[in-house]
């Protein structure tokens, strides 16, 4: 069996990369394409009817973003992979975050089923009125949010800690590592400002989520395009 070392950093750099790629793809879409063409924002009624009629596109977006989170656990293992060489704890650290950002994140998803099961007409729901269900549904959904924002904290953490990884590595942009910084500090406001402040967030986004999507994707196409410098790497190995 061949061990971690066995394969070269640029292996596991372009496999990160190609798996940061599904991210995006499949986060752009599961939130643009599937949740904001049929969530109605303030209208449990709409927002009901929306996801029952198009049932089966509601249940592709929850899908996509299990195959996300599936991407997510082999980009844990290439960042700690090509990042412990400059420091291990560090790295570790990094990794911990982001298992805590994907376990709430996966758990989050059973807010986007609740819909589904409360709307399906079942015998057993005819002990609540239509509206009543559709409040539920709509309630479910309020609560994914906030889940969502409760697992971007511990993802800005990552954020950070895998910028200041890539600044010091020599092996990659150091502008790059600036970047995710950025990004892990937009992250972070974004979500405390969620919980602290509900309205003061409502008028950052979507903006304040701009700076992470140019200091990920920046990240990602870096992986893909150009990989590790091996020159620097071997130093750093050596």
């Amino acid at each position: 069996m061949k061990s971690a070392h066995s394969f070269s950093p640029q292996v596991y750099a372009r496999v990160g990369g190609i798996a940061y790629l599904v991210i995006i793809v499949f986060g752009l879409l599961g939130e643009m394409f599937v949740r904001n063409s049929l969530i109605v924002s303030g209208n449990a009624a709409a927002t009901a009817n929306n996801i029952a009629a198009s049932s089966g596109l509601w249940r592709a977006g929850i899908a996509g973003d299990l195959i996300m989170h599936i991407c997510d656990v082999i980009l844990m293992v290439v960042f700690y992979v090509l990042l412990k060489p400059v420091n291990r704890n560090l790295a570790l650290m990094a990794v911990l975050f982001n298992v805590v950002q994907t376990s709430v994140l996966v758990s989050n998803k059973m807010n986007l089923l609740m819909p589904t099961f409360l709307l399906n007409g079942a015998g057993y729901l005819k002990a609540y009125s239509l509206e009543q269900l559709q409040a539920y549904s709509y309630l479910f959904l309020r609560a994914h949010g906030y889940g969502f924002g409760v697992g971007l904290i511990f993802f800005g953490c990552t954020c950070v800690l895998l910028g200041y990884l890539i600044i010091k590595s020599g092996y990659f942009p150091k502008w790059i590592g600036v970047l995710m910084q950025i990004a892990g500090i937009c992250y972070l406001f974004n979500s405390f400002s969620l919980i602290l402040a509900p309205k003061f967030a409502d008028q950052l986004f979507p903006f304040i989520l701009l700076p992470p999507f140019v200091g990920e994707l920046s990240l990602c196409i870096c992986l893909i395009v150009k990989g590790v410098n091996m020159e620097k790497w071997n130093e750093k190995t050596a």
